[in-house]
This record gives C-alpha cells, sequence and structure tokens, in this order.
C-alpha cells in the first residue's frame, strides 16, 4: 500500500468539515484554552507559503490542547473592509462586496487544503452588516463615555451630566479638550441644549476636533501612518499632505498609563513590549509657560483686531533644569500660533516653508535627522525668570501632534538644537561647568552642575530639575508633569469601503442614531471617488439621511424636512473592526449583545495569539484601548485581551535574478555609419559573475568571444553601452520559469513571458554547459518580486502534511528564513518512511508483539521531546525529533501497536491527515483529534547496563556491558576474570584498576 497524500487528504478534510470536529463547545466541564491567528485581509493574490506560517503553528498548539484535554476555541475570519476593495472598485466599478467576496473564497479553498482546525462555525467577516453592527455600537459607547482621571477608567456620560448640574466642572478632574472654561452648576443649567452638548463633545472619548491628518489627494481619503511609504501612500505610490480636517477621534491618550502598566501583566516578547513602550513613550518633566513678548502682541492686536488677550506658548520639557540655557523656541510649522504671531516681513517666507513641509509626512520628518531647515517668525517671547527675549522659529523637526508642537531650545544640551543653532548662527549659552560644547552638545544628565543659570547655580540635575518647577510654578508659568508620545487616534476616512458610522448631524452637532436600529449600512452609490465638491464617497449616494420619525435612511431630497438630518460621509478606518473581533468569535451568533456575559466569562481573552510584527504597534494598541474601555464599562470582565503573543518570522522568498547589458555595435571598415547585422539596440543577458564584474568597471570576455564567434575578427566591429547611462542592469524573473528545482532558466518560456517583451529577442551568454543559470537572492516573499511559491502547487505535489512540516522545519518560528523548495523532498520522504512503519506492499504489517526496550525509549524520548518543544514554541526541534525516531524505529524493524499507536497521536498536531488515516487504519473509530496525548515515562530512559570502553594503558581494547548498579569491587572481579583481559594481560598481574562508574575502566599493567 502506497501512501497517498492527496486521496487521505481530501478524505479527512471532508470528514472534519461534515462532523464539524473542530466546534469549540459553548459550554464544558474541560478547561478552556483559546487560540487566535491575527485573520487575514483576503485579497485578489490569495495565500503564498510565507502566509500560513503563523496559522500552523497556531493550530499544532491548538490540536495539542485538544489532546491535552482542553475545550479549544479556535476561530478564523477576515478583516474584510480596507482600501485595496477599494481602488479596485474604483479600477473596475465592481461593488467592493463582490471582489471582497470572491477573495474570500479563494481563501477558505486555500486555507481547507492546508488543513487548519479552525471552528467555521464562527467565522467573521468585519464587512458584514450583522458584525459591525456592533462596531457601530461600540463606536456610540465610547461617544456616550468620558474618563475620570480620578477612577483612573471611562464612565458614563450621564455620571458627568449629573455632577454638572450639581456642581458645574469645577470639581471634574477628566482627560478632555484644553482650556474648557470653568463653569457653575446655575452656568450649566442656563446653557441651552447645543452649547451643552458643545461641552460634553470636549469630554467624550470619541470626539469631533480639527485634526492634522496625512491627505492623498489622488485616492481621496485620509491615509495611516503605516500605509505612508517615503512619503507617499503604499497603494499606488500617490504624494501625501498634511492638512487639517475635521476627524472623528478617540481619546486613546487617556490609556496611555494603562496602557504602560498592563505590559507586566501579559508574556510578551521584550521587544514587542518595548515597541508599544516607545509607541506610548512617557516622559516626566514640566509644563513651561513663555509669553509673547508685549509689544509685538500690541501690534499684532492693531493689525488683526484680535484683542483676546496674551499670546503665549506652551511647551513641554523633559529638562526643566535647563531653562537658563534657551536660546531660541521652535514651533512646528502647522502650530496655530504661527499664523497669529508671523510678522509681516516674515509672513513670505513663513508660508512658503509652510506649503512645503506639508508635503512631508510625519515619518520621514523624524527619520530625516540631517537636513536643517526653519523659519524665523519674526516674533519674540519672553524668558519666564530674566525676560530676557527669545526669538521664535518654525522648523519641521518639531510636529504639532507631540506634545504641545512647541520647544524651548537648549542648544548646549540637546545635539538637533545645537544643530539648529549652528546652522542660523543662533548664539548657544553653555549652562555646563567644566564641560566644552565647542564640537557638540552635552546631552548627559549626571555629572556636571550647572552655572550661568541664577538660583539654579551650582545644582545637579535632580535638584535643578525640582528647584526649577517649583520656581516656575510660584511664578504661574509652570509645573511637574507627566506627559506621552501617544496621540489620539484619528477615527475617520474618506472612504467607501469601511463601517458607516452610526452619526447623524443637527444644526452642525452629531447625533448618535439608536441602539436598536443598528446596523446602519453601506448605501449603494454610483461611483466610488469622492464628490465632484471633495465630500467623501458616501456623499454620491442618493439615499444617505436619517428620519427620526421613521428611524430609517431616507432619500436625501428629504433633508429639508424637520425630521430628516444629514448622515456622516466619513467611514470608520479599517483598524475598527479589528480592535475587538477576539470578542465575537466568544459568541458570533448573538443578535442581542456582542457578546454574552456568560460566553465571556467562560472564554475570558485569548490565552495565544500569533501574528505578524507589522501590527506591534498600530492594532496591539487599538485593541488593547478598546479591550480596556469595554472593560471600564463593565461590558467585558478582562483587562487585557492577549495574555500570551508570538510574532511569527517571515518567510522569505528567493528571487531569480538576469543581467542586462545594452550594447550598440557598429562596423569599424565602415566609419562606424553601418551596424553589424544584430537587432539594435542589442541586449545581451550574461552571468552573475559577469554582472559583477561590469559593475566594479572591469571588462569581460564573454560577450566579447561571443561576438567575435558570430562576426568574425574583433578589428572589424567594436561597440558601446547605451542604456540610461548604466552598462548593465538586473531583472527580476518569475521562479515559475526555472526548469524544475533548479537554477537553470528555460529560456524559450522566458522570451515569450509577457513580462519580458523588451528582451523577447535578447542575446543569451550561455555558461560551458550551454545553459543560463540565474542569480539568487533572499527577499520578501512579495508578488511584486515574482518569488512567490503557491501553496496550492506545493500541496497538490507533495501533500498539505509535507508542506507543515516542511514551514516548522525551516528554522525557529519568531525568525526569518529562506524559502528553498527543493528542500521539502527530504520532508516529504520522510512522511513516506513513517507510512512504512504501518504497512508494506501487501497492507497493513503493525503486530501486538511486545516492543523491544529500545523501542520503548525511542517513543518516550520523542514524547518528551515533542512535548517540552511544542509548549515552548520549538517546532523546528519537534519535527527534527520525528525524523530521528523514525530512523531509529525503522533500523529495528519496529511495528509494534504499542509503540505506533501513541507515535501517531504524536505526530498528529504536526501532520493530522496522515494521523487521522493512519489510526483509522489501525481500527479506531471518529477523529484522532481529541484523543489523549501520550503520557511520558521516565522509566524508559533509564539505562540499566552500561557499555564500558576496557582500556589496557590508556588504549581502548574491547568493550564490555555491565549492569549500571554494579559495585566498582564487583566490576574489577568481573573485569579481571574477563578472557580478553587475560589475554592482554599475559599472565602478569595489573598494577592498578581504574574504574569511573558509568564511564570508563583502564588497567594500568
Amino acid at each position: 500500500m502506497k501512501y497517498n497524500p492527496n486521496e487521505i487528504e481530501a478524505r479527512w478534510q471532508k470528514y472534519w468539515a461534515e462532523n464539524g470536529t473542530f466546534m469549540a463547545e459553548d459550554v464544558s466541564d474541560k478547561p478552556k484554552y483559546y487560540v487566535l491567528d491575527m485573520f487575514p485581509y483576503p485579497s485578489g493574490a490569495g495565500l503564498h507559503v510565507g502566509h500560513p506560517l503563523g496559522y500552523i503553528a497556531s493550530d499544532i498548539y491548538a490540536r495539542y490542547k485538544r489532546h491535552k484535554g482542553f475545550n479549544v476555541l479556535h476561530p478564523q475570519g477576515y478583516d474584510s473592509f480596507g482600501l485595496p476593495a477599494e481602488q479596485y472598485a474604483i479600477q473596475t466599478g465592481q461593488h467592493p462586496a463582490v471582489t471582497t467576496e470572491t477573495n474570500i473564497a479563494r481563501y477558505r479553498e486555500q486555507l481547507d487544503k492546508i488543513g487548519f482546525s479552525f471552528d467555521w462555525d464562527r467565522e467573521v467577516r468585519t464587512s458584514n452588516p450583522e458584525y459591525y453592527k456592533w462596531t457601530q455600537w461600540i463606536f456610540i459607547q465610547l461617544f456616550n463615555s468620558w474618563f475620570d482621571i480620578d477612577a483612573n477608567k471611562a464612565e458614563d456620560i450621564r455620571a458627568l451630566v449629573i455632577e454638572f448640574e450639581a456642581n458645574g466642572n469645577t470639581k471634574v478632574n477628566a482627560v478632555c479638550d484644553d482650556n474648557i472654561p470653568l463653569f457653575t452648576a446655575a452656568d450649566w443649567k442656563g446653557y441651552s441644549g447645543e452649547e451643552q452638548q458643545k461641552i460634553l463633545l470636549k469630554y467624550r472619548l470619541t470626539y469631533l476636533a480639527e485634526t492634522e491628518v496625512n491627505w492623498c489627494p489622488a485616492l481621496g481619503t485620509v491615509l495611516a501612518n503605516d500605509e505612508i511609504v517615503n512619503g507617499v501612500s503604499e497603494r499606488g505610490g500617490h504624494p501625501v499632505v498634511r492638512k487639517k480636517m475635521t476627524q472623528w477621534s478617540m481619546r486613546i491618550s487617556a490609556y496611555a498609563e494603562r496602557l504602560l502598566q498592563g505590559l507586566d501583566t501579559i508574556d510578551w516578547t521584550d521587544s514587542l513590549k518595548d515597541s508599544q513602550r516607545n509607541w506610548i513613550g512617557k516622559s516626566v518633566g514640566a509644563a513651561v509657560t513663555f509669553k509673547v513678548k508685549e509689544n509685538h502682541n500690541k501690534f499684532l492686536h492693531l493689525l488683526t483686531g484680535d484683542d483676546t488677550g496674551e499670546f503665549a506658548i506652551d511647551v513641554f520639557t523633559t529638562r526643566p533644569d535647563t531653562i537658563f540655557g534657551v536660546s531660541f523656541m521652535t514651533l512646528a510649522p502647522e502650530h496655530e500660533l504661527v499664523a497669529k504671531i508671523t510678522t509681516p516681513e516674515q509672513k513670505a517666507a513663513v508660508e512658503a516653508y509652510i506649503e512645503a513641509t506639508s508635503r512631508k509626512s510625519e515619518r520621514e520628518r523624524m527619520a530625516d535627522v540631517k537636513t536643517i531647515s526653519g523659519v524665523f517668525t519674526g516674533a519674540y517671547a519672553e524668558h519666564p525668570f530674566t525676560k530676557e527675549p527669545i526669538p521664535v522659529w518654525i522648523g519641521d523637526y518639531v510636529l504639532a501632534g507631540y506634545g504641545t508642537g512647541a520647544v524651548m531650545a537648549v542648544p548646549a544640551g540637546d545635539q538637533r538644537d545645537y544643530d539648529f543653532a549652528k546652522h542660523f548662527n543662533i548664539p548657544i549659552k553653555n549652562i555646563f561647568d567644566g564641560v566644552d560644547i565647542s564640537e557638540e552638545a552635552y546631552a548627559a544628565k549626571d555629572g556636571v552642575k550647572l552655572k550661568d543659570s541664577d538660583f539654579l547655580n551650582g545644582l545637579d540635575y535632580k535638584k535643578a530639575t525640582k528647584t526649577a518647577i517649583e520656581a516656575l510654578e510660584d511664578i504661574g508659568q509652570g509645573k511637574g508633569k507627566t506627559n506621552y508620545r501617544l496621540r489620539d487616534a484619528v477615527f475617520s476616512r474618506q472612504r467607501y469601503w469601511g463601517e458607516p458610522f452610526p452619526v447623524y448631524y443637527v444644526n452642525g452637532l452629531p447625533q448618535m442614531i439608536e441602539d436598536k436600529y443598528l446596523p446602519i449600512r453601506l448605501p449603494e452609490v454610483e461611483k466610488y471617488l469622492p464628490t465632484e465638491d471633495g465630500q467623501p464617497p458616501l456623499g454620491n449616494s442618493k439615499e444617505w439621511a436619517w428620519s427620526v420619525v421613521e428611524h430609517k435612511v431616507v432619500s436625501n431630497d428629504l433633508i429639508d424636512n424637520v425630521s430628516v438630518f444629514s448622515l456622516e460621509l466619513n467611514t470608520m478606518p479599517g483598524w475598527a473592526g479589528s480592535s475587538w473581533y477576539w470578542l465575537r468569535y466568544m459568541d458570533p451568533h448573538n443578535d442581542e449583545e456582542f457578546v454574552s456575559k456568560k460566553a465571556q466569562e467562560y472564554w475570558e481573552s485569548v490565552d495565544l495569539y500569533i501574528g505578524g510584527s507589522e501590527h506591534a504597534t498600530g492594532h496591539l494598541l487599538y485593541s488593547r484601548f478598546w479591550n480596556k474601555f469595554l472593560k471600564d464599562r463593565g461590558f467585558i470582565t478582562q483587562e487585557e485581551p492577549f495574555k500570551k503573543l508570538i510574532n511569527q518570522g517571515m518567510i522569505l522568498g528567493n528571487s531569480a535574478f538576469v543581467y542586462v547589458y545594452l550594447l550598440k555595435c557598429v562596423n569599424k571598415e565602415n566609419d562606424g555609419n553601418i551596424a553589424i547585422d544584430v537587432p539594435r539596440p542589442t541586449f545581451f543577458i550574461v552571468s552573475e559573475k559577469d554582472y559583477e564584474n561590469i559593475s566594479e568597471g572591469n571588462e569581460i570576455k564573454s560577450i566579447e568571444n561571443w561576438l567575435e564567434a558570430k562576426y568574425g575578427n574583433k578589428e572589424t566591429w567594436t561597440f558601446e553601452v547605451r542604456y540610461n547611462s548604466s552598462k548593465i542592469f538586473k531583472r527580476h524573473v518569475d521562479i515559475n520559469l526555472l526548469q524544475g528545482l533548479t537554477d537553470e532558466l528555460d529560456i524559450e518560456r522566458f522570451r515569450i513571458d509577457p513580462l519580458n517583451k523588451d528582451l523577447a529577442n535578447a542575446e543569451f551568454i550561455l555558461n560551458e554547459n550551454g545553459k543560463y543559470i540565474v542569480g539568487r537572492e533572499v527577499e520578501k516573499m512579495s508578488k511584486s518580486k515574482y518569488n512567490v511559491v503557491n501553496p496550492d502547487d506545493i500541496c497538490e505535489q507533495y501533500g498539505a502534511d509535507t508542506l507543515r512540516l516542511y514551514e516548522m522545519f525551516l528554522g525557529p518560528l519568531e525568525q526569518a528564513k529562506p524559502w528553498n523548495t527543493a528542500g521539502i523532498t527530504g520532508v516529504s520522504g520522510f512522511l513516506k518512511k513513517l507510512w512504512k512503519l504501518y504497512f508494506d506492499d501487501n497492507g497493513l504489517i503493525v503486530n501486538t508483539n511486545q516492543p523491544s526496550k529500545e523501542a520503548y525509549k525511542i517513543l518516550h524520548k520523542t514524547i518528551k521531546k515533542v512535548q517540552e518543544d511544542i509548549e515552548n514554541f520549538s517546532f523546528n526541534t519537534s519535527v527534527s525529533s520525528f525524523m530521528i525516531a523514525v530512523n531509529e524505529l525503522s533500523a529495528i524493524k519496529c511495528h509494534e501497536r504499542t509503540i505506533l499507536e501513541p507515535f501517531t497521536i504524536l505526530i498528529s498536531p504536526y501532520a493530522p491527515h496522515i494521523a487521522e488515516e493512519l489510526w483509522h487504519r489501525l481500527g479506531h473509530q471518529g477523529s484522532i483529534a481529541k484523543v489523549p496525548f501520550p503520557k511520558f515515562n521516565p522509566e524508559h530512559l533509564v539505562e540499566s547496563s552500561k557499555e564500558y570502553p576496557v582500556s589496557f594503558n590508556g588504549k581502548m581494547r574491547f568493550k564490555i556491558e555491565l549492569p549500571m548498579d554494579m559495585p566498582v569491587p564487583e566490576i574489577e572481579k568481573t573485569i579481571l576474570a574477563d578472557e580478553r583481559t587475560v589475554q592482554q594481560l599475559e599472565g602478569r598481574a595489573p598494577k592498578k584498576v581504574i574504574v569511573v562508574p558509568g564511564k570508563i575502566i583502564n588497567i594500568v599493567g
């Protein structure tokens, strides 16, 4: 009987689907275990072999936990809203829902072929109205909440209204907008309803605000920072600019400290935690207020008619001890004060600089530490203590969204300020005693004392910081403060294919649609582009208004009616649906709640979460934020959503390249006017070695030899390089154009490949064997690099179990590793060898004989190793253990049921299809999936005897097997009586017998 993976795998995949083998129990006496993968965005390209890596790892662990007696929840779904489907809709006119459905069907087909133990009965799709109904509901809860700093949690907005009614806001300590005026209870009651709504909007956890955003005109939408690469959109490569827009935002900043503290309670890698800590960016220091000089204020008031009082620049600094070293101030170009304080003389230069800066993303500005640029505003601030004038500049190294968008520049103590001051010839005051700052700033905190710092002279960093803060508080121009880099999250997108907001507007103020009328479904639109007047794509809908009487979406023509109002035209960002999806898996069919209390209390949170490191900040911060909020409001019980998190490494592609040389050949005999009989221009495809030689400026002979062979003596012709001033370039080649698993290019297929039309007539410089060997380079596996390996092809040729084992065998889960299809044959051979332990050509050969001690040792050694490896997520070493065990069992011709039956269970999490088939052929009914995992018995690894090497005067002459517990005197007696010892001694008495128990015997003659 031969091993036929295609037949076996199809049969067991069908069995699992028909019998609901992996459906989790809603109520169970078993302990629970929740294994989750970061769910995929279903793109049209489908899966390549790099995508399933994390899924295979999580599947092994889920299957292992079932064997260990757990009720395992291992669901899967799709993050199905997103920009790619919308862009495809813009290009083709096809509704994104159709594209998404097609892509999901493709993903599902591929996932099923690999044999994952997903509970597909719990599948979620973020673009399904039944799902995003609850995303809208959560948004409403955020809108109806505020963050109480004293309680350190979110509270119902109604509690805040009660406080306003009783005491006004004088006692309220909340995370809210800046500069909210104080009011009494009487004031509150005297406000109109609209005035009260405007005040509450400044406290709500989700709120409307004018925000600096990344605007992509070509895509007509706001982009998140991680959707921008090198200043252009990741999707399409379109320019992105910074601009202010009124957007929905969420006060994730309210949770900054809890997001930091929570990292100490979860089992994540240090690198992942550090990424979150750096993104949150906690800094302890002081808030300082610098007044803009009075004479400038008076001038500005006359010029603009703005008589609201003094202008002031608020800064946050971690070094208030250096306040006497301030020699200038820098504002972010977007800072709201820039337009107000810039003098007429500087207006043109400032506006030009602001316009240029708007074309850079924040990431570019942060990353570019070499370019120094800025413009003087013409305004001066006043030093809080000395009252000296301080020039106010703008510079793009300051970001509007970080801190206050302004810095007090101390060139002596900050290198970026130092470089700025040097570049613009701004004076640099040295405030550090005994430190030379002629070449660079002194950024250290400890080890020196201050000078030229008035009342701080002679103080060290700690004492000076404390003293400076106290002095600032005394004059009312500062206080101690903790700041965070984490900014409130912009929650609006100018797109069609996203969750609609459950929001309508009355007199410009947002109103929430009642829960019972959710979901608010996406409307049909004629086109998916922004409207002609720049409104988001939902503005193209003719039916996108809300009737507060009929409680439904109605025609826009009715908006003039007093009971019909405009709906929000923006949609939610892609991360909205992925910020709570793990909770929906717990109770996916509940129409009354996003998750029932009973289901959430049983499943609690995710025990193991596996996904890519690209989500180390955005997705994980937003998810933790929403989870903490939902706990605050009593909807769930757990503070953290993911107990343990592993970032799987990337499987890299092995790209193939050809190397192209462009020549123009001319005939010397005719004054260079008549071309030799070759196409012009002529592409030569040379070897990687020749490419390296030319790149280094060396001559190559291979092309000259080729030309001489074709056109005769070199004296009659010459050639010149003609390719964009480059002698040579390399090009990706589709790896499917290679001959089998080799590096040999199929030249004829290469010539007819549409991607290589310009090289169809290229001349190949072949090697001595008449072949062209491509160059190789390990890169990210990507469709654009033509190095993608389709898992369907691997499953078809070798089987899904081979793919699963091979992906684990490539290396440690968390490391990047290159894919090499040639190596997969070894894993395929291993499974065939495993099969032969159970079958020969005539059928099953498993017997009921008593196994040997060696067979027990092999089995239990493997049980111990595999269990330890799975629990430590060292899946690659497990696969090695299986291979060693099968080799050893084959060597001793082990076919005993007592050994092979538990071995089948042992390999089941890794290679489930062959395990199911073997289990069935061994006479068992049903699936192997929940059969108890084999128990390790250490007794089988205890050695009862030892084979001692016996040496004479240090030279080993023979070996002897003796009981491990034999006393040393007995060992001496036994060895001296052995005939081989007698022969070696030739009748002589030994001088000494040295015995090291369990190791060696040495006889000194």
